[in-house]
C-alpha cells in the first residue's frame, strides 16, 4: 500500500474506533476519511468495500474476514457516513465517486476490484464509467438501479425515497423520528427494512452497527447529510437511459448479486439489468432481503469465490499490487 497521506495515529479530527474491528486508518482526502485494512496475502487481488447509503464499512464485517483468507480486502467510510464526517466535504453521489477515485489513486495505488452494496454498488459503476483504469472488475451486491415499470417498490421505501426529494419534509421526518426513538432502535429499524429475517445477522457484527449508531448520535448535521446523500441518490436514479447505456459500456468482469425479498430494489429491477447486460454474472440469493453479506455471509462469500476463480479471473490479474 501506498502510506502517503495515511495515518494509523488519530488525532482529535480522527477518534479512535472499536478495539474489535481491525486496525482504524485514516487517508487525509482533503479531510480524514475513515477505513480499515483486513489484510491479506500478497498475491491475492484487492477488493475495495463500499457501503450503500445510510450504512458504513461495518456492513462489511460478516464476509471480509473470510474474503481475506485469499484477498487484500480494504472497506471504507464514504463521506458523511461512518467514521467519516464531511468537514466542508458533500457526500453526493458525484463527490463520492470522486472520493472512491481519489482512494484508489492515493491510498492503494494500483487498480482493484470494486465489491459494492446498494448506493456503493452505484458509485461502484460510475467509478468504472469514470475511472477505468481503476476498476479491474466489479462485485455488485443488490445495487441501486432504476426500478422500471415491471418492479413493484415497496411503499414505504417509495415514501422513504419521495421524501428525500423534498428535503424539508425528510428533515422533519427524521427529526420526529430521532425524538421517539433511540439511535439502537433507529438502527434496528434499518436493518429490519433491509434483511428479512436480523436474526441471521451475526451478532457480534450486530452489536458492533449499534454501537456505531450511538456514537454517531454525538456528530452533528447527520440527517441533513443523510438528506443531501439521498436526494443525490434519487436524482441519479431517474435517469434510467443514462444509467443503462452507462452499465452498457462496462467492459470489465461483473458479478450482480441480488437478494430475491430485496424491499429498497425490487429484484425485477435487478433482473432487467442482467438481461440488459448477459455478459455479467447473475445470481440470486433467494429469501434473502438487500444486504447478502450480512444476512446471508457464507453463501455471499461462496458466490464471490467463484466468480474470482471463473468468470472474474481476469479482473484477479489487474488487480494483484
Amino acid at each position: 500500500m501506498d502510506d502517503e497521506g495515511v495515518t494509523a495515529s488519530p488525532d482529535e479530527r480522527f477518534p479512535e474506533v472499536d478495539p474489535s474491528t481491525p486496525e482504524s486508518r485514516w487517508a487525509d482526502l482533503d479531510g480524514p476519511v475513515h477505513y480499515v485494512d483486513y489484510g491479506g496475502p500478497g498475491s491475492g487481488p484487492t477488493l475495495l468495500l463500499v457501503h450503500g447509503l445510510g450504512g458504513s464499512l461495518l456492513n462489511w464485517a460478516a464476509i471480509a474476514p473470510t474474503l481475506a483468507q485469499t484477498c487484500q480486502v480494504l472497506a471504507l467510510d464514504l463521506v458523511g457516513f461512518g467514521r467519516t464526517q464531511p468537514f466542508g466535504r458533500s457526500p453526493r453521489i458525484r463527490d463520492n465517486r470522486d472520493l472512491l477515485a481519489r482512494f484508489v489513486d492515493e491510498v492503494i495505488g494500483h487498480p482493484v476490484i470494486v465489491v459494492g452494496n446498494s448506493m456503493g454498488g452505484l458509485l461502484s459503476m460510475l467509478l468504472a464509467d469514470r475511472r477505468p483504469d481503476l476498476v479491474s472488475g466489479l462485485v455488485l451486491v443488490d445495487p441501486a438501479v432504476p426500478v422500471g415499470p415491471t418492479a413493484r417498490p415497496d411503499p414505504a421505501v417509495s415514501l422513504m425515497f419521495g421524501a428525500y426529494a423534498v428535503p424539508a419534509v425528510a428533515r422533519v421526518f427524521m427529526s420526529r423520528r430521532r425524538s421517539l426513538m433511540s439511535a439502537e432502535a433507529q438502527a434496528m429499524a434499518v436493518l429490519r427494512l433491509c434483511c428479512v429475517d436480523t436474526k441471521r445477522v451475526p451478532l457480534q457484527v450486530l452489536q458492533q452497527h449499534l454501537q456505531l449508531a450511538h456514537e454517531r448520535e454525538g456528530y452533528s448535521n447527520v440527517d441533513a447529510e443523510l438528506v443531501v446523500a439521498g436526494r443525490s441518490l434519487v436524482f441519479v436514479l431517474a435517469r434510467r437511459r443514462w444509467l443503462y447505456a452507462l452499465m452498457g459500456r462496462i467492459s470489465v468482469p461483473v458479478l450482480l448479486i441480488h437478494g430475491s425479498k430485496d424491499r429498497l430494489v425490487p429484484i425485477a429491477a435487478a433482473r432487467s439489468v442482467a438481461q440488459s447486460n448477459p455478459w455479467w454474472r447473475f445470481e440470486v440469493a433467494e429469501d434473502v432481503g438487500h444486504v447478502p453479506q450480512l444476512e446471508a455471509p457464507e453463501w455471499t462469500v461462496a458466490r464471490i469465490q467463484d466468480w474470482l476463480a471463473a468468470e472474474g479471473s481476469i479482473a484477479v490479474i489487474g488487480a494483484r499490487q
